[in-house]
């Protein structure tokens, strides 16, 4: 498929992504969008990167505007959930782009935020609802929405949304909705219980995938740097001092290692920002807002809260902490080399760390390189040797908890260090130990630290794709 006029969608639609300089679909999009024009239910394995939110926006638009019809007042008539507030407002902002020259009316609900402004919108009726599962079941519980008319469900980031626990709230909302609808579910990894998930909400769906779960993208140069935790800031300062060091997206572990790791940048005169579930919500909006336009190169987040993190000139990705889920390493670097752009991830690896690091090189079938350190004698951790045995990776835990009832305390407001991103726990004696690495260590100082010399940062020129 070369452009989107094949995919017949509506003259607006195609005016507006003219306006975005969009020609030409991804592959996900080229798939998923004439299923959906046609009604059918999807169930669609795509990777954040490749296009996933245009591939079900585009169709609802065309949809929603051919139907013809408005919203009766407290009622929507296309349902997306979210994982995290900040990915429901990037999905709305891709509604409003797409959408701009028809008349459809977009509204978020998410937690963190007051109530009363979202229950006068919601009074009216809107045609696209954003929402996240916490706030959705406040507003269903105090009757200022009814789900009765919801004409098509869009789950996005499925996994994320079961790893956070809210598969409960899920089948909650699903019971309210009518049983005659379009439902598209959207997975960057396919785990068992989304299959079930699937099985219970979608009726006879067409399966659409676009890069296998374990590989990651192929543009990107993939770099680990084995340091000890206490190096770990000063090491970060030195590659972020390099001369053309483009906007890079830092990974921690916890929240706390979060806010630590951006205040030793901002120490160091390096601006950042930092995004996480602790944060309030003008907090990360002014974080983000920082990174999208150029004035903060540098964002340090935690997995969840960068869900909704979508810029596509991200050149790097650091890892300061190695993620203890290996899935969460493909999610990380994917935010880099989009849209057809190349990209840098770089991973710090403390030796407590190094169950993780071949989880990940397991997972995605191939050795990360070592960069060549230069390091003070005792920094570096050097690579295992062969014939060490393999310690065994820690294996992925999931959130039982549910989203709390009741107006402005949404499980969503709590955000990533309740849930998945919490970080590792204390084991008892005998458990296999946790690594330590939270970013929140002392940097070395001296002569030999200062003599360190990193890597050049290369930066890498964007490219242009619908999200």
């Amino acid at each position: 498929m070369t452009d989107f006029a094949e995919l017949n969608l509506a003259a607006p639609i195609l005016r507006a992504l003219a306006d975005e300089k969009y020609t030409v679909p991804t592959p996900i999009q080229a798939q998923a969008i004439p299923h959906a024009l046609a009604g059918r239910d999807i169930l669609g394995l795509a990777q954040t990167g490749t296009g996933k939110t245009a591939a079900f926006a585009l169709p609802i638009l065309h949809r929603l505007a051919d139907a013809g019809r408005r919203p009766d007042p407290k009622t929507c008539r296309a349902l997306i959930l979210s994982p995290t507030r900040e990915l429901a407002s990037q999905i709305a902002e891709s509604f409003r782009a797409y959408g701009r020259h028809q008349h459809m009316s977009i509204a978020t609900v998410f937690g963190g935020v007051s109530f009363r402004p979202q229950a006068e919108r919601l009074k009216r009726g809107v045609d696209i609802l954003v929402a996240t599962p916490g706030r959705l079941i406040d507003h269903l519980d105090q009757g200022t929405l009814i789900l009765d008319k919801v004409e098509i469900l869009v789950l996005d980031e499925a996994d994320q949304m079961l790893d956070m626990g809210f598969v409960h709230a899920i089948r909650r909302i699903a019971k309210v909705l009518p049983k005659k609808r379009q439902s598209l579910f959207f997975s960057a990894t396919m785990p068992r219980a989304i299959g079930q998930l699937a099985g219970e909400l979608l009726h006879e769906p067409v399966e659409v995938a676009v890069t296998p779960v374990a590989s990651t993208v192929k543009k990107i140069d993939q770099q680990v740097i084995f340091v000890e935790t206490a190096r770990k800031r000063h090491v970060l300062v030195e590659l972020l001092r390099e001369e053309g060091s483009g906007r890079t997206l830092i990974f921690t572990r916890t929240k706390h290692g979060a806010n630590h790791v951006a205040e030793h940048l901002e120490a160091n005169g390096i601006p950042a920002g930092a995004i996480h579930g602790n944060k309030s919500q003008g907090q990360r909006e002014r974080a983000l807002a920082g990174f999208r336009d150029g004035s903060v190169k540098v964002l340090v987040a935690t997995d969840i809260a960068a869900r909704g993190i979508d810029v596509d000139d991200v050149t790097h990705v650091i890892n300061f902490d190695l993620p203890n889920v290996a899935e969460s390493y493909v999610h990380r670097i994917g935010r880099t080399a989009r849209a057809g752009a190349s990209g840098i991830a770089i991973s710090f690896c403390d030796g407590e760390e190094r169950p993780f690091l071949r989880a990940i090189e397991s997972l995605i079938r191939e050795k990360i390189a070592t960069t060549d350190r230069r390091l003070p004698p005792g920094s570096p951790m050097p690579r295992p040797a062969v014939s060490e045995r393999p310690a065994q990776p820690h294996p992925k835990g999931r959130s039982n908890r549910q989203p709390p009832r009741g107006p402005g305390k949404s499980a969503e407001f709590r955000g990533d260090g309740a849930g998945a991103a919490a970080g590792p726990r204390a084991h008892a004696p005998g458990k296999r130990p946790q690594p330590a690495g939270r970013g929140a260590a002392p940097h070395a100082n001296g002569p030999a630290a200062a003599a360190q010399k990193p890597a050049r940062f290369n930066r890498q020129k964007p490219g242009s794709s619908p999200r």
